[in-house]
């Protein structure tokens, strides 16, 4: 049996939460993927992986704090993008019947010898 197709209602829900989400992401600032770990008394130092390689950069510490927001929004925006697809797979699923799923057989288990 097909499941239900999706109300308009609920439909518009959802589309209505997917263009807050993508308001979200352009208000998200520069975006760095990353980690941020003290070197010295006023160095740090951010490490992050490009094309399987660990890449380290030395940073001031006012680089630090740009990075450091950076890299929040990165967080965030994977958050969003996460929550994005799910949205987008329960609407495309409901907006249109799916396919007729056929029963399971059922088949006796074997008996323990």
């Amino acid at each position: 049996m097909t499941e239900p197709v999706m109300s308009p209602h609920e439909l518009r829900r959802l589309q209505q939460r997917y263009r807050h989400l993508q308001a979200e992401v352009a208000q998200l600032g520069w975006i760095v993927q990353g980690s941020l770990m003290p070197k010295t008394p006023r160095a740090w130092r951010l490490t992050r992986k490009v094309q399987g390689k660990t890449i380290t950069l030395a940073l001031s510490a006012a680089q630090a704090e740009a990075f450091r927001q950076a890299i929040a929004n990165h967080r965030r925006l994977e958050d969003l993008l996460h929550e994005m697809r799910h949205l987008s797979e329960i609407a495309l699923l409901g907006s249109a019947p799916g396919v007729k799923k056929r029963p399971r057989p059922t088949r006796p288990k074997p008996p323990l010898t």
